[in-house]
């Protein structure tokens, strides 16, 4: 990377897609007065969860699970999305979701390891997947059967009815917390999603972020929308354009170095 000798880098800060040659404050989410927090546990296909609630209108932002404290109180979201994990949640030193997030009364969505951290934490029992340390589990495509009603399926899922899914997990839950209810359930997955509608807390094993949930986007959109509340007006337009005049406000006359990732795919997870 090359930086023109005459700009002096004090630190160089990826913000949004940008490398701008002076200090940087640290984003402000007041512009999006409603979003989405998701806490990353490790999963390859987080990205995916934030490109679904964004497809849904919602604002989102990943931080990592060590920064998630942080980023509740600077966000003030309006729910939060716990990722999946190739972590076992079982295992010594496994990561946790902070206290805080259940202190904070706001609808959660917990996505496989999510699930499984959520349910361990609230008083559930997750359990390693084998017999004599051999792991089973789902993986790949799988079909889940709605036992109950929920939120979740609103105009989309009725009780009895049967649903591909993508399933990529080796342990499970084997106990929910108090105040849950199982509302659908595949063969190897007895709580594919449980859901206490009082704390509007919500777990599904699967991952509806990838493309092999056929519904799953409509899914996280139920959840963004009818359990959070979102409006769904948001547009990436809208921000980009916003985000375009702050940075020029920002730099002036001085040269800005852009920095672009690749796109995120929806191959099939194994966390």
């Amino acid at each position: 990377m090359l930086v023109p000798p005459t700009v002096h880098i004090d630190r160089w800060t990826a913000w949004p897609g940008f490398l701008i040659g002076q200090p940087m404050p640290t984003p402000d989410s007041s512009a999006a007065a409603e979003s989405i927090l998701i806490i990353d546990f490790g999963s390859q296909v987080t990205q995916l969860i934030a490109r679904r609630v964004r497809e849904a209108g919602v604002y989102s932002e990943i931080v990592p699970f060590s920064a998630a404290e942080a980023a509740l109180e600077r966000m003030q979201p309006k729910g939060v999305i716990l990722s999946g994990s190739p972590a076992s949640v079982p295992a010594t030193g496994s990561p946790r979701a902070p206290q805080s997030v259940f202190d904070s009364g706001l609808p959660i969505l917990g996505i496989c390891y999510g699930q499984q951290v959520m349910s361990q934490q609230l008083g559930g029992r997750v359990e390693p997947g084998g017999i004599d340390g051999e792991r089973d589990g789902e993986f790949g495509r799988a079909f889940l059967t709605v036992t109950e009603p929920c939120v979740l399926f609103d105009g989309l899922w009725e009780v009895g009815e049967r649903h591909q899914v993508w399933m990529s997990h080796g342990d499970r839950v084997t106990q929910f917390a108090p105040g849950f209810r199982i509302v659908a359930i595949s063969d190897g997955a007895p709580f594919a999603l449980i859901a206490d509608d009082e704390r509007r807390y919500y777990g599904t094993q699967f991952h509806p972020e990838v493309v092999h949930t056929p519904d799953g986007a409509k899914l996280i959109a139920n959840f963004v929308r009818h359990v959070c509340g979102c409006s769904g007006d948001w547009t990436m337009a809208e921000f980009r354009a916003t985000k375009i005049a702050e940075i020029r406000a920002q730099v002036g006359d001085q040269r800005v170095l852009c920095g672009l990732s690749g796109a995120s795919t929806a191959r099939s997870p194994r966390c």
